[in-house]
């Protein structure tokens, strides 16, 4: 079974910091969590699959650990490894930026070929996210804030989706 690498910027308590959780679980034992504020290079390079998410901090952008975190995942060669996003977002307060912050790690990422995990963009009612491409977002959009009632739903598929396209 591959090693599977979960990492957040957040809150250890917040909406993100579930979210990964939920992820964990339905993944099963293989799978560990860890939030950037306190994560390392070798963290990641001990990883075949690693899932990247962050909740949207200001308007929109990768919360502020990415911020600092972001350069040490760049040292890690990345051709080898399957990588998969999550955001969070409020569509409904932010439509002009909701989830930008996972489209932001998306941007900053080498090796995009690698990432699987992309969603569609029907469902949601927003006007403008840098996590869209071609009417898919780069990885799962969750709006816990406007749409609770979809966000289990939307994990157990997208983790579904993520191990088929990663050979979990």
């Amino acid at each position: 079974m591959k090693k599977i690498g979960i990492f957040f910027g957040g809150t250890d308590k917040g909406t993100t910091a579930k979210v990964a959780h939920q992820i964990q679980e339905l993944l099963g034992s293989g799978a560990s969590v860890h939030n950037v504020k306190s994560s390392s290079k070798q963290d990641v390079e001990q990883y075949e699959v690693l899932i990247l998410g962050t909740a949207a901090w200001g308007i929109g952008e990768m919360h502020s650990d990415w911020e600092r975190f972001i350069d040490k995942l760049l040292e890690v060669d990345l051709k080898q490894k399957k990588m998969a996003l999550f955001g969070l977002g409020d569509q409904k307060m932010y439509p002009e930026s909701f989830v930008d912050g996972m489209g932001t790690i998306f941007c900053r990422l080498p090796n995009k070929e690698n990432v699987v995990g992309f969603t569609p963009t029907r469902g949601y009612n927003y006007y403008y996210s840098t996590a869209e491409i071609e009417d898919k977002f780069v990885g799962l959009a969750i709006d816990d804030d406007t749409q609770p009632e979809f966000t289990d739903q939307r994990i157990k598929d997208w983790v579904k989706q993520i191990k088929t396209e990663s050979g979990l």
